[in-house]
């Protein structure tokens, strides 16, 4: 039987770890447990949660920062945010639905896992709002990031290393954080019945307009019908946000209609449509259908992710749309996983951040989950980690990097 750890202080959690660290038993570290799913399976001796870690320690909306416990329930953060008029501006996604499962997710595995939604490409990564932690490293020791230089790591950024980490270089325990203000107004201009292709092109078009889109997005007519209870017109639909004041709104969206009249029937929904629609992007919906059929995350050039999907599919079944203005691809596979194939093509395309998001138990314990490191890279990590996690007691098999 797995013992299951769940201290509610920092000292706690170092203790646990210096005993774990003696004793070379190694721990798999999880939150609310919603993202267990993500990175290969980890086989531990034992488990610890932060959960009871938990509560807001400050929150300035006049200075637009918070400061947080990991074990914080994002709704708790996300609430506590909305009540004063702003958000998380990197839009973490949620990822119970793809994996079918409860639980509720927590403000250090959003920053843990990296997880940013829509609004990443132009408003940056989680890791980009994340000003300073506070962790437990593999010795038990409490570091708290910039007030204490960890030697051979010199002139890395601790805060920046523990954003996308997974749990393998330490145990957050506190996160501070920027917040910007909520939009006033929110609209979406849909421009319907183009092929992957066109679509690239129309969405390249929209954000050279002066019109600040923050979000751009293309939904083949293989998954438009998932969406917003069929409130998207008929046919394939590249969807595109507008956000701001009201009166902003308006004459933006006017002037980005007008702009691309030339390449399809063009619509628009309204604030609450929007809303729905862009919270179901976020949570990738079309691919939260009960299976375990492999989803990948494909990070590339926005010009190339159409090329990438059209390569795929002369050679298997797969099922896709795209994200960041085609630069995310969210990719459904109808059968095997296909990471040589995939990863083969997305280097010929100029490369990019192939990640398998979900498959059956097989297929996780033998594909790489994340893009394999080049050489140099992984010398780093593997010095990085020895330094933080000598023992390598965190998260054993996750093989984490960066995405």
């Amino acid at each position: 039987m797995i013992v299951h750890f769940e201290p509610a202080s920092e000292e706690g959690i170092a203790s646990i770890v210096r005993s774990a660290a003696s004793e070379r038993v190694t721990l798999a570290i999880v939150g609310g447990g919603t993202r267990l799913g993500l990175g290969n399976p980890v086989r531990a001796d034992r488990t610890l949660s932060t959960r009871r870690l938990s509560g807001i320690v400050n929150y300035n909306p006049a200075e637009m920062t918070m400061s947080a416990l990991a074990g914080t329930p994002l709704s708790e953060v996300e609430a506590a945010l909305e009540a004063k008029g702003q958000m998380l501006s990197f839009e973490p996604m949620d990822h119970r639905p793809i994996f079918g499962i409860s639980g509720e997710p927590t403000i250090g595995g959003v920053f843990a896992a990296n997880v940013s939604g829509p609004r990443r490409y132009v408003a940056g990564a989680a890791r980009d709002s994340l000003l300073g932690v506070r962790f437990v490293n593999g010795r038990g020791e409490l570091i708290k990031a910039g007030g204490r230089v960890m030697k051979n790591v010199t002139g890395l950024d601790l805060v920046k290393l523990m954003a996308g980490s997974y749990g393998t270089l330490g145990i957050l325990t506190e996160v501070t954080f920027k917040v910007l203000p909520l939009p006033s107004a929110t609209a979406t201009v849909v421009v319907s019945g183009l092929n992957d292709a066109e679509a690239a092109a129309v969405m390249a078009e929209a954000m050279a307009q002066p019109v600040e889109v923050s979000g751009a997005v293309h939904l083949p007519e293989s998954v438009r019908g998932r969406f917003v209870g069929g409130s998207l017109p008929e046919g394939a639909a590249t969807v595109l946000r507008l956000e701001g004041l009201e009166a902003s709104i308006a004459m933006r969206a006017e002037k980005l209609a007008a702009a691309l009249a030339r390449f399809g029937p063009v619509s628009r929904l309204d604030a609450v449509q929007s809303k729905l629609l862009w919270a179901e992007i976020r949570d990738v919906m079309p691919y939260a259908d009960g299976t375990r059929r492999p989803l990948w995350r494909v990070s590339v050039a926005p010009s190339a992710g159409h090329q990438l999907v059209a390569a795929l599919r002369l050679q298997t079944g797969v099922d896709a749309f795209y994200d960041w203005q085609g630069g995310l691809v969210w990719l459904r596979m109808e059968a095997e996983p296909e990471a040589e194939l995939l990863r083969r093509y997305v280097g010929a395309l100029g490369g990019g951040h192939a990640m398998l998001i979900r498959a059956d138990d097989a297929s996780r314990g033998r594909i790489p989950a994340f893009e394999p490191q080049a050489p140099a890279v992984a010398q780093l990590s593997e010095r990085v980690r020895a330094q933080l996690d000598p023992s390598r007691i965190f998260n054993p098999g996750r093989m984490a990097t960066a995405a």
